[in-house]
């Protein structure tokens, strides 16, 4: 039975002020950079070093705020990173609960199926390439979509409101570009 968008929202609302309250604001993109330091680090073992200070690394990016980044790699089991692991476990419990992970294959919308066919090798083509520009985006602005539009608008952050109008202002006309014909 999908959810109700109002009623998903709302849970989303709580979730996240949840996670504000109790933990700290919801942000996930500077862990696949914690990931490729982590691998990096297993092909070349002098990548991160550990000092008395702390951790540091050869790379700039892992060294900096004190060799935290660098410091998350060697010890991954920490909120941020279990935090994003649960993610991809809660979106495959979803689609096991869907009907498995062949079921968005035979539900693709209809507005994508008038626009582009029933194929999935270009959905899955376009998914890549969108969570690619977006992520490459969020890096480049130091955050992500959750940690920037939706826990920086919870905390009514400036920079928030500004990725908010920037997404939204380059989404709809994509979108609109991208689904000229109805479903």
């Amino acid at each position: 039975m999908p959810l109700n968008w109002k009623t998903g929202g709302v849970l989303l609302g709580l979730v996240f002020f949840l996670a504000v309250l109790l933990v700290k604001p919801i942000g996930v993109s500077t862990q696949f950079v914690i990931l490729d330091g982590m691998i990096a680090d297993a092909v070349n073992s002098e990548f991160i070093t550990e000092t008395e200070e702390g951790y540091t690394s050869t790379n700039a990016y892992m060294a900096k705020s004190g060799g935290k980044y660098a410091g998350n790699a060697m010890n991954p089991l920490n909120y941020s990173f279990v935090f994003v692991l649960a993610m991809m476990l809660g979106a495959f419990l979803s689609a096991m609960a869907r009907g498995g992970i062949g079921a968005a294959e035979r539900q693709s919308p209809a507005l994508w199926r008038a626009n582009f066919g029933d194929g999935p090798v270009k959905r899955y083509a376009v998914a890549f390439l969108g969570g690619f520009v977006v992520l490459y985006g969020a890096r480049l602005a130091g955050g992500c979509t959750s940690g920037h539009m939706m826990s920086g608008m919870m905390q009514t952050s400036l920079s928030g409101y500004i990725f908010a109008a920037g997404a939204f202002a380059s989404a709809v006309p994509v979108a609109m570009m991208m689904y000229r014909k109805e479903g």
